[in-house]
């Protein structure tokens, strides 16, 4: 093998054979692969793509470039993956509600990129949590409780790693096949049974039309599958945030409060955490999904869980009697009002999750602190009437001067106006 006649191959446009695709991703892991062409490479396959095959070889080479999990386990493996929201904490709720329903979810997640939250950095908002575990702690955590969400170790897909620090420098992130194999080479590493992808698309999500998000969840869908695992995909809505809190502790609370049972605190993230579970567990031949699912809630085993897997991260081991106490809380909260009066017509997700950002809730580098406590909460839903002066949502700060210029870009992220109906939750389903 040659990465030289590989490259060359692609600038051709001719997709390399799948022997070659997983040459190439060892390559990426040994370092047999310079720098130089592994860019070379991205900027081809960024410019000329690959086939569908070539999608599902790379997708493949690159899971099997460092460990792939096998489980022996009492139940399926299961687990989901979302491309990016804001107010997207659907992980925190799901992850525990299948283990309570005899799933196990072994959940290899990211921290925040860009506008968008990350779910390690929500978890790692309670005091003492850490999700850095090694492989034979994550076995014990997901075969104990049920559910472990963690971050990747070197071991797992170590091409992906290598590779996605080279698109971030060389302008080829945005690349279907690359998101692909990125994506789902890190989730299959983990040994799923099964996995539900939620590829959100509107102003608060990378894919902003429906088409973009139709090709990503088609590529993720049929590359998944035919790497061997059994996926489906929905296409949800993210025109305005999932839930009515943004930032890390804040999106936790909000979480808490759904599996205490308070569906009202956030009902659209609880309507997708249900469609979501439900769809895994039919995949996997359940017919009482919905039951299931609203009863491991209702009966209290889900939020049990979610305590059981904090524990045993490291968290307090009262998460489900006291979490109130164990949030951090900003020591600035102000309200945002409206300037007018009228319904909430947009919400720029972005621009919110670009605001929580700047209060110190992300990273504009990858050397950055994340501040926990910082955000949004209480905000307005799409389509809601307001009167001039109400509130929009409350800034929780670190200081006064953050909080006036989180209230300004709030202010400017949504729009008052005429009345809208809010599109559906959830946009369509690819199978």
């Amino acid at each position: 093998m040659d990465a030289r006649a590989i490259i060359a191959g692609l600038r051709r446009k001719q997709t390399p054979s799948d022997a070659e695709l997983a040459w190439f991703a060892n390559g990426l892991a040994s370092g047999a692969v310079s720098d130089a062409q592994a860019g070379a490479f991205a900027m081809a396959v960024c410019l000329n793509g690959l086939s569908d095959a070539g999608r599902v070889a790379l997708t493949k080479g690159m899971r099997d470039s460092g460990d792939v999990l096998a489980w022996d386990l009492p139940g399926p493996v299961l687990d989901k993956h979302s491309t990016g929201g804001v107010g997207d904490c659907v992980s925190l709720i799901l992850a525990p509600v299948l283990a309570a329903c005899g799933v196990y979810v072994p959940m290899i997640s990211g921290r925040g990129l860009g506008h968008t939250g990350g779910t390690l950095d929500k978890l790692e908002a309670i005091p003492g949590l850490s999700v850095d575990v090694d492989e034979a702690r994550l076995r014990k955590i997901t075969r104990e409780v049920g559910c472990a969400i963690v971050s990747a170790t070197g071991q797992i897909a170590p091409a992906d790693k290598r590779l996605y620090a080279i698109r971030d420098v060389t302008a080829t992130v945005e690349s279907v096949d690359l998101i692909t194999a990125s994506i789902l080479a890190k989730k299959l590493a983990a040994g799923l049974e099964g996995l539900i992808l939620d590829v959100k698309c509107g102003s608060g999500a990378f894919m902003k039309t429906p088409d973009d998000a139709r090709a990503l969840a088609r590529a993720l869908t049929d590359a998944s599958n035919g790497a061997g695992c059994k996926t489906e995909s929905l296409i949800t809505d993210m025109n305005a945030p999932l839930a009515p809190a943004l930032g890390n502790a804040l999106e936790v609370a909000v979480c808490m409060e759904v599996l205490s049972g308070n569906h009202a605190a956030a009902p659209r993230l609880y309507a997708l955490t249900l469609s979501l579970c439900e769809r895994l567990l039919a995949m996997r031949g359940a017919t009482d999904a919905k039951t299931q699912v609203e009863t491991a809630i209702t009966s209290g085993a889900a939020l049990e869980k979610f305590s059981q897997m904090v524990a045993a991260l490291g968290g307090p081991p009262d998460m489900a009697d006291d979490w109130h106490t164990h949030l951090p809380k900003a020591p600035v909260v102000k309200p945002v009002h409206a300037l007018t009066a009228g319904h909430v017509a947009a919400i720029n997700g972005e621009a919110l999750g670009l605001a929580v950002v700047a209060l110190g809730g992300g990273r504009r580098v990858e050397t950055d602190r994340i501040n926990p406590s910082v955000g949004l909460a209480d905000a307005v839903g799409l389509g809601q009437a307001v009167s001039s002066g109400d509130p929009l949502c409350t800034v929780h700060a670190a200081t006064d001067a953050d909080a006036d210029a989180a209230i300004i870009a709030v202010q400017a992220a949504i729009t008052i106006g005429d009345p809208v109906t809010p599109g559906p939750l959830i946009i369509e389903r690819i199978t």
